[in-house]
């Protein structure tokens, strides 16, 4: 009868402990870095990309986190916009807070510098705003993955609209002027090659390189003035793009020269409400307006404005929140947050996001998204200007020959 007693008891306890385990299990939180340029010439985006993610977050974690049981925690840190700092800033946050995935970065240079260090500690690293090619063509990591349109498919989707502009404008020559870092230098690349192609009639007159974070544009502004170029095509971005236009205005710059190509985001719809000038043809990379039809969207800029005081989600904060939805979704076709199964189960997976249903590439992990293209105007729903007549150069018509893409792998390794 003891011996029986006994095993009932030794039952009851390893149960017991099972039980406790498992409950423990179930409550393990999800570590979430987010490693950003909240200093230095990320700040604008930086911000609002952070804002997007809490709204994911908060929204995710109301309903117990990912699989309804591992509430997410955000270990966010700045990398002020240095590459240098941002692998030290990334390295921080997955030995010290054991992050399973890291929302990184503003500057380009800096997600390249970004990834191999997630490649080596098995963490996900989800690009989604920075926009490089170069995060997945070359020296690919199945660890890494692309939200928002990178530098081919954006230079592609405005070369399309600069070509017929050119054609109907009878433009000959024009002037590139972008910043010195790896997106400049990618994206001003993409966009003459393409115009090579789409309008072989055009000619580059001039290339200008203003350093990234350049505080004085009144010696480009006076050249490219005296140039007399067709148009100027501007690859700027964040306060660059805000520095230029104020201090290009009262030249009468854009009354004298059409200047396309430049990033509009929201943010800069927002900030410059006043005195951004009308008729720039701009190009942006996830604006809210352009899938106000979608319910996603809906639910998301209308908590995204309850939370932020009737503020409107820029570009950033919609990328920001579609990150931390493809993640989720992600982890729900694995069915658990196993880092490796969830890497696995995210390539060529198919995500429903505020921008539509998308598909990450199997071939680099880059999200299918589209770019958009429009000319900067008032809008009565709004009290900012939007990008009006807009257009949407989806994926399929924009992105990178997958040949291509292997054909650059190859001679990497050479």
């Amino acid at each position: 009868m003891k011996s029986k007693f006994l095993c009932i008891v030794i039952v009851m306890t390893v149960f017991s402990v099972l039980v406790g385990f498992s409950t423990v299990k179930a409550a393990e939180p999800y570590h979430l870095g987010v490693a950003l340029g909240f200093t230095g010439t990320g700040t604008l985006y930086s911000k609002d990309q952070l804002e997007g993610i809490q709204v994911a977050v908060d929204e995710i974690n109301a309903k117990g986190g990912f699989l309804g049981k591992h509430p997410i925690k955000i270990f966010h840190q700045d990398t002020q916009t240095k590459p240098d700092v941002a692998v030290r800033t990334v390295k921080d946050l997955i030995l010290r807070d054991k992050v399973r995935a890291v929302i990184s970065e503003y500057s380009s240079a800096c997600a390249v510098a970004v990834k191999p260090i997630a490649r080596e500690y098995k963490v996900l690293h989800i690009a989604a705003i920075s926009n490089s090619e170069n995060i997945t063509k070359i020296d690919y990591s199945p660890y890494t993955f692309q939200v928002v349109p990178n530098t081919y498919m954006q230079a592609k989707a405005a070369a399309y609209a600069v070509a017929q502009m050119a054609k109907k404008n009878n433009w000959k020559e024009y002037i590139t002027l972008a910043s010195d870092y790896e997106w400049g230098r990618s994206t001003q690349k993409e966009v003459v090659e393409n115009l090579k192609k789409t309008a072989p009639f055009l000619k580059v007159k001039k290339e200008l390189w203003p350093k990234l974070g350049e505080t004085q544009f009144s010696s480009f502004i006076t050249s490219m003035m005296g140039m007399k170029p067709d148009f100027v095509y501007a690859c700027l971005a964040s306060k660059d793009n805000v520095t230029f236009t104020e201090q290009a205005k009262p030249y009468g710059f854009f009354d004298k020269i059409p200047y396309v190509g430049s990033m509009q985001s929201v943010t800069e719809l927002i900030t410059e409400a006043k005195t951004l000038p009308r008729g720039l043809v701009a190009i942006a990379r996830a604006p809210f307006f352009a899938h106000m039809d979608i319910p996603m969207m809906q639910n998301f800029v209308k908590n995204y404005r309850a939370r932020y005081n009737g503020k409107y989600p820029s570009d950033w904060a919609v990328m920001g929140y579609d990150a931390v939805y493809a993640l989720k979704q992600g982890i729900e076709k694995a069915g658990t947050i196993d880092t490796e199964k969830v890497k696995d189960a995210m390539k060529g997976l198919t995500v429903d996001l505020t921008r539509g249903k998308l598909q990450f590439r199997p071939i680099d992990n880059q999200l299918r998204c589209s770019s958009y293209v429009g000319v900067v105007g008032d809008d009565p729903r709004y009290p900012f200007p939007i990008l009006k007549d807009l257009i949407e150069i989806k994926a399929a018509d924009s992105e990178r020959p997958e040949a291509e893409i292997i054909a650059a792998r190859q001679a990497e390794k050479k």
